[in-house]
């Protein structure tokens, strides 16, 4: 590695890290002044859960999504900064190319890419577990609505299906609970009860007023009780449908996720699917905004750092902005959710070509 690369490198890491660290002492100023009252009105609450069981998470979840705004802000900002001081002419007077000159930089969103890919995959979904589950505890409001799901219908197999009328995840209670087997379009056996309860330490479902129909050649056979405890198929996390689930699960476990619900007939995953997906494009943006970056701040500008600063940022924004649309597109039911995750990659990284092609010409 030259001389050069070991320069450039060395600024393009020190700036990021800089820049991140004084990102995130003002989101976590911003979010103790937010939070405090709440904190306060929990007198268990000791200052060590809090900085532990929050603010760590807070920094691992808010340091790895902020990854991407502080490397393009750090990159523009130093990039910049030894363009106004003619370095980069001084660089391509030496018949270094511009090609030869992103080398370092590539070097550099490798090395952030690596680590927002492995953060993204393996940690963060632990730090949002814990973060959530704090959140849920000590931030905010009870709300039964939230907890109770309506109509669900599961497919547990090529011929097995349930369905609720209700379930409470929180107290983990079903109403007017159904089992049905088929064999083709045939209906063979047919389990009902009034209540259906999860027994976590027995791993069973309890049914309550139940009612056993077994449907034969020439009669149906018919068994009923009052208390019945059986193995089910399937547990109280797989009705759950929700976004927090899925960004609560490292990557291997919401794959496993998505394939055992696919087998139980699950109709809409995308949710789930935007979130795996999402852990991967993100990381891979860092490469396009580097080279974006790259390509408009490498030139000395009238007005100097500041318009390379509001160049950029604005276009961070415009990023923001089509990422976020397409995680809400993508999650629909008739939507192609790697094509939505992945869209505003393409758009951005056809806009990196274009830049980089046009300084390479010059």
């Amino acid at each position: 590695m030259r001389i050069l690369d070991k320069y450039i490198l060395k600024k393009f890491l020190s700036s990021f890290a800089l820049v991140l660290i004084l990102l995130l002492p003002i989101a976590i100023a911003i979010d103790v002044s937010e939070k405090v009252d709440k904190f306060l009105r929990h007198s268990d609450l000791s200052v060590g859960e809090i900085i532990n069981d929050y603010y760590v998470n807070f920094i691992i979840i808010f340091g790895n999504t902020f990854m991407p705004l502080a490397l393009f802000i750090a990159v523009i900002f130093f990039t910049s900064k030894i363009a106004g001081n003619t370095e980069i002419i001084a660089i391509h007077s030496a018949k270094i190319s511009f090609t030869r000159f992103l080398k370092p930089y590539f070097i550099g969103a490798t090395l952030v890419t690596l680590l927002a890919l492995i953060m993204n995959h393996f940690f963060v979904p632990n730090s949002n577990k814990i973060f959530n589950e704090f959140s849920k505890k000590y931030l905010k409001k009870k709300n039964y609505s939230q907890d109770v799901l309506t109509n669900i219908n599961l497919q547990l197999g090529p011929n097995d299906y349930i369905y609720l009328k209700s379930y409470n995840s929180k107290s983990n209670n079903g109403h007017k609970f159904s089992l049905e087997k088929f064999e083709g379009t045939k209906l063979k056996y047919k389990l009902m009860a009034e209540n259906i309860r999860w027994i976590e330490k027995d791993t069973v479902f309890r049914l309550n007023t139940y009612k056993k129909r077994y449907i034969l050649n020439n009669r149906d056979s018919i068994e009923s009780g009052i208390k019945l405890d059986t193995l089910l198929s399937f547990s109280p996390k797989d009705l759950v449908n929700v976004d927090g689930l899925a960004k609560e699960m490292t990557s291997f476990k919401l794959i496993e996720f998505i394939n055992q619900a696919e087998d139980r007939g699950i109709s809409n995953l995308n949710t789930y699917l935007v979130e795996l997906y999402k852990r991967t494009s993100l990381p891979i943006s860092t490469y396009i905004l580097t080279f974006i970056a790259v390509c408009l701040a490498a030139k000395k500008r009238r007005g100097g750092m500041g318009v390379n600063l509001a160049i950029g940022i604005s276009l961070m924004f415009i990023y923001v902005f089509f990422l976020k649309i397409a995680e809400v597109l993508g999650a629909g039911a008739e939507t192609n959710s790697l094509v939505m995750v992945w869209l505003p990659n393409m758009f951005f990284g056809a806009l990196a070509i274009y830049l980089y092609i046009k300084n390479a010409k010059n």
